[in-house]
């Protein structure tokens, strides 16, 4: 049973990454659900007609509390606030297998910033049924209400996400616009870089207030690449590496070889329409290969 219940971490993993947007707390989350486990008495544990299904109710349960909080602790964050990045699992820096997050379109930096304008209840509703596929009837258990009302909030959150969704550009065309971007940025070429972002684009950086960040988001393409720009010519010598980022290309900037930001790119009709930078060290532990 012990070994059987160790195989779930990396699931509940995965589930909790996409209800938190946060690897840390999801580990948090996981480890709370471990614990709660291991402090039934054997008999009781023994008695538990699904593990599976338990672990998933109690991380789910967890996940929903943490949703509550972290809204109350966001408004009092430095800033903006950015889902935690997440490199490639087969990049070297992961250390536990375990831990890996499995990449697909629902931990892309765009679907993760659309979750967090939802209500707890929706996100986790919507996570657990449209994602991961479990039915109402157990998403009502986790949520505490009636599997009516878990369609709904699962109608509700489905309806915000295909409203804030556009076409998604070939993965070729994606890596291309990134690179030019790089290579406009390297050379701090201003012109170049308003030829690649949308006349609309919007930056957003997040240093969580321990690390320099801009407060708040950048509009319009002159003003992103007059700002970049400007940023660049702070630092004396700095490295930026392509890297894909929660599966999407992205840049990593490393300066005297320790990543200081990780950048996440949405790109619509052939420009960049959107730019997250990640700058808060506590989001960048998965990066450091530690």
């Amino acid at each position: 049973m012990s070994g059987a219940i160790v195989k779930e971490r990396r699931q509940l993993i995965n589930l909790a990454y996409r209800m938190l947007g946060s690897l840390a707390e999801a580990e948090d989350a996981v480890q709370e659900t471990y614990a709660r486990w291991y402090a039934m008495s054997p008999e009781r544990r023994d008695a538990v007609e699904s593990p599976a299904a338990w672990l998933t109710r109690v991380a789910g349960r967890i996940c929903l509390d943490q949703l509550g909080s972290a809204r109350v602790r966001r408004e009092r964050y430095v800033g903006e606030w950015i889902p935690e990045p997440l490199p490639e699992p087969d990049d070297g820096t992961t250390a536990d297998p375990a831990d890996r997050i499995t990449l697909d379109e629902s931990v892309h930096m765009a679907f993760l910033v659309v979750l967090e304008s939802m209500t707890p209840a929706e996100r986790v509703a919507f996570i657990l049924h449209d994602v991961f596929r479990y039915p109402f009837a157990e998403v009502a258990d986790i949520v505490g209400r009636t599997p009516a009302a878990c369609r709904q909030l699962a109608s509700s959150a489905r309806r915000r996400m295909a409203a804030s969704r556009a076409p998604v550009a070939p993965a070729p065309r994606q890596a291309g616009l990134v690179r030019d971007f790089k290579r406009a940025w390297e050379a701090k070429d201003i012109p170049a870089l308003i030829g690649l972002l949308d006349p609309d684009a919007v930056a957003v950086t997040d240093g969580g207030g321990r690390a320099p960040a801009l407060l708040e988001p950048v509009v319009g393409a002159e003003r992103i690449a007059q700002t970049w720009v400007a940023l660049a010519g702070m630092v004396d010598e700095f490295t930026v590496t392509e890297r894909s980022v929660n599966g999407r290309p992205g840049l990593v900037v490393e300066i005297g070889g320790a990543v200081v930001t990780v950048f996440s790119f949405e790109i619509v009709d052939d420009r960049i329409k959107h730019i997250w930078a990640v700058r808060n060290p506590d989001k960048l532990r998965p990066w450091t290969g530690a």
